[in-house]
């Protein structure tokens, strides 16, 4: 059922799209619009990973510069029947997971190591079977497609004045098509694409927790870190606020306008599961040694 929505949502999106470059340049400008949104696709499609990595500055890590931290993962991907993908740490006290990547074969898991830091392995576990969730359903090419047609919404609305200026036949230049195009397209392409990624997370969610099998920890891991994510700064976010949507929490916006759904819900929905599960809720960490290179390794 999420993924029929998902579908529908993602064909409303790239509908609205070419509807704007209708309005922008009639048929021709509707072709043109679907042709741009094919080629950004495209080449998002073989290079989001490396884009977003290096925004991060996360650096890859192994079983022998982060031993626990890369074995926790690999347990998680053997059991949600995945390859394994590669592991990156990113060093920013901001506690957030992402996972990127074209298709399974080709994906990614990264984490902060403020996460790291923060969180019982049991919870940790959680919060990466989270990510691996979105590599199983393919998350991580919906969202680099939907983030991709949003943004190309928002360029053509921004330069849609000065199309529209010139162009005073048939009515094409009515105030009308204008306000449609600078106001309304932009602001229906992100209630689109927040509808498209709170469907992917209570998805991911529930993949999370079947994998790692303990939806409690994945609850509590929420709870932990949804709070110190408004509070610690994100500079990438901050620099590039369409990044939001990568995060396992959403950082510094309200609910009304946030790619996630409320993190209350979330817990009370990873609860609900856990009843029918009968899952434990997750042990209190134990000291943990201060490594740069083994976030996870304790006493």
């Amino acid at each position: 059922m999420s993924g029929m929505k998902t579908m529908m949502l993602l064909s409303a999106l790239t509908a609205l799209f070419m509807a704007l470059g209708y309005t922008l340049g009639g048929g021709g400008g509707a072709v043109i619009a679907l042709l741009v949104a094919a080629g950004m696709n495209l080449f998002t499609f073989w290079n989001a990973d490396r884009i977003v990595l290096s925004m991060h500055n996360a650096r890859e890590v192994d079983a022998t510069s982060a031993p626990e931290y890369y074995n926790l993962v690999a347990e998680l991907a053997r059991r949600a029947g995945l390859p394994m993908p590669r592991v990156y740490l990113i060093d920013e006290p901001h506690p957030n997971a992402f996972a990127t990547g074209r298709d399974p074969d080709h994906a990614a898991v990264a984490a902060t190591t403020g996460l790291l830091s923060m969180l019982s392995r049991d919870e940790v576990a959680g919060v990466m079977a989270h990510e691996l969730g979105h590599v199983r359903n393919r998350d991580t090419l919906i969202m680099t497609m939907v983030a991709t047609i949003a943004g190309a919404i928002s360029m053509l609305a921004n330069f849609g004045l000065f199309f529209r200026g010139g162009n005073q036949e048939n009515g094409h230049g009515n105030i009308l098509a204008t306000l449609l195009a600078v106001i309304v397209a932009p602001f229906a392409a992100m209630i689109v694409q927040m509808a498209i990624s709170r469907t992917r997370e209570y998805g991911a969610d529930r993949a999370g927790a079947e994998i790692s099998g303990n939806p409690r920890a994945l609850a509590s891991a929420l709870a932990k870190i949804s709070g110190r994510a408004e509070m610690i700064p994100n500079p990438v976010a901050e620099r590039n606020p369409a990044a939001a949507q990568l995060y396992i929490v959403p950082v510094h916006v309200s609910e009304l306008f946030s790619t996630h759904p409320a993190t209350e819900k979330r817990i009370a929905a990873l609860e609900d599961m856990a009843r029918g599960t009968g899952a434990v809720a997750p042990a209190e960490p134990r000291a943990r040694r201060s490594s740069a290179l083994d976030p996870l390794r304790r006493d």
